[in-house]
């Protein structure tokens, strides 16, 4: 393969942020806003020239190669030296003696009570590698070892694409390189009608596909598109309970489902803001994607075992909305400017709405202060880099 399955390394820095008003140029590596209160941008100003880091190659597929199982070598025996023959042939006959005894012996021993091992036990399995396997072709398992006919079928490894069931040290977490490709997004006009939200965010999730899609699978990962639904009512039915249309409740996901109730978008507030609503939906796209790769599964673990409303469980919570803001800044900085109708007025009403969203607003504790909801959007939308979403190596602070 000559360039990794997603798509050609994305440039570092091809969209600016908006600047602050009476402020010089942002240094690189600072957000606007950061430690400096609440932040106010101007749009249309002209793309940030950063520095492209050097490809390194695409994501890793499992471990390195191992070698065959080593083996202890057959020992060395001297030779004996050569005996006598009268004595050899009175060694095999003593030998046939003693053969004799023994197979009394046996035979005395077996009359008593059922079969024992005699203290002997099996040897314990050997530990299962932390690696998951890539598959080869033609192989119906990831791994040649042999499987006890017994074995449930919920420990054995499928040599498919399978989530991988981890946080901050997730596959997909670690190449510093990694990002969506360039893509061009052609979107209809914004109405804020029923049918042209439907229609809008209908090709909406179509960029998401063509961005999201080849990046997971090159990782080995299950991807398939989520199911769309547009409820109309004042509350809908999901898998994760009966949900209420109202201010906090503006797009939902639960298990491969994303829902978009019209009437929770607020267009009487927001008005003809398409990059605001985009960046929402890109949003919940985001759980689609840390759904499809394991890492909602592995976060819902800790939230349960901890308790939801636990200070533990809200501070993973928080982990999980921020990293989803982080793909969704992703998703429109990989698209703004590149030709489609993802524009520059879109990015950056999206950059300022972030600000206005979060636990300040919502006056709950489990999707993070404005300032964070804003901050982890930006760090995705800057740079385009996956590894900068990763919430779960963030400190505490970082994620309040």
């Amino acid at each position: 393969m000559t360039q990794p399955p997603y798509g050609q390394v994305p440039p570092r820095g091809t969209v600016q942020p908006p600047p602050v008003p009476g402020q010089g140029p942002v240094p690189p590596g600072q957000y606007p806003g950061q430690a400096q209160g609440p932040y106010q941008a101007q749009p249309g100003q002209g793309p940030y020239q950063g520095q492209q880091p050097p490809y390194q190659g695409p994501p890793p597929q499992g471990p390195p190669p191992q070698g065959p199982p080593w083996q202890q070598p057959p020992p060395s025996y001297p030779v004996p030296p050569r005996k006598p023959t009268g004595l050899i042939v009175g060694l095999c006959l003593g030998a046939v003696a003693v053969l004799a005894l023994g197979v009394v012996a046996i035979v005395s021993l077996n009359r008593g009570s059922g079969p024992s091992n005699a203290g002997y036990q099996a040897a314990p399995p050997s530990p299962t590698s932390a690696y998951e396997l890539p598959p080869t072709s033609g192989s119906s398992t990831a791994s040649s070892a042999p499987s006890s006919s017994s074995e449930s079928p919920s420990t054995s490894v499928s040599a498919g694409p399978h989530k991988i069931l981890k946080l901050a040290d997730h596959p997909i977490l670690q190449d510093r390189n990694a990002g969506l490709q360039n893509l061009v997004c052609n979107l209809p006009q914004w109405t804020s009608t029923q049918d042209g939200a439907e229609a809008f965010f209908t090709a909406a999730s179509k960029c998401l596909d063509a961005a999201w899609g080849p990046f997971l699978e090159s990782y080995n990962l299950p991807f398939t598109p989520p199911a769309l639904h547009f409820p109309t009512g004042p509350s809908f039915d999901t898998e994760c309970g009966t949900i209420q249309v109202g201010i906090a409740t503006a797009a939902y996901y639960c298990e491969n489902n994303l829902y978009v109730p019209f009437k929770g978008l607020q267009t009487d507030q927001y008005g003809n803001n398409p990059g605001v609503y985009l960046a929402l939906f890109a949003h919940e796209y985001g759980h689609h994607v840390q759904e499809v790769a394991g890492i909602m599964d592995a976060a819902w673990q800790k939230i349960y075992a901890a308790g939801q409303n636990s200070p533990e469980g809200l501070d993973m919570s928080r982990r999980k909305e921020l990293q989803a803001q982080c793909f969704s800044g992703m998703f429109l900085g990989a698209h703004v400017d590149r030709g489609g109708t993802i524009t520059r007025d879109m990015y950056n009403k999206a950059w300022n709405d972030q600000e206005t969203r979060g636990d300040n607003t919502s006056r709950s504790h489990d999707h993070g202060t404005n300032a964070h909801y804003a901050q982890w959007w930006r760090a995705g939308a800057k740079d385009n880099r996956i590894a900068d979403c990763n919430t779960f190596a963030a400190s505490a602070s970082d994620v309040s």
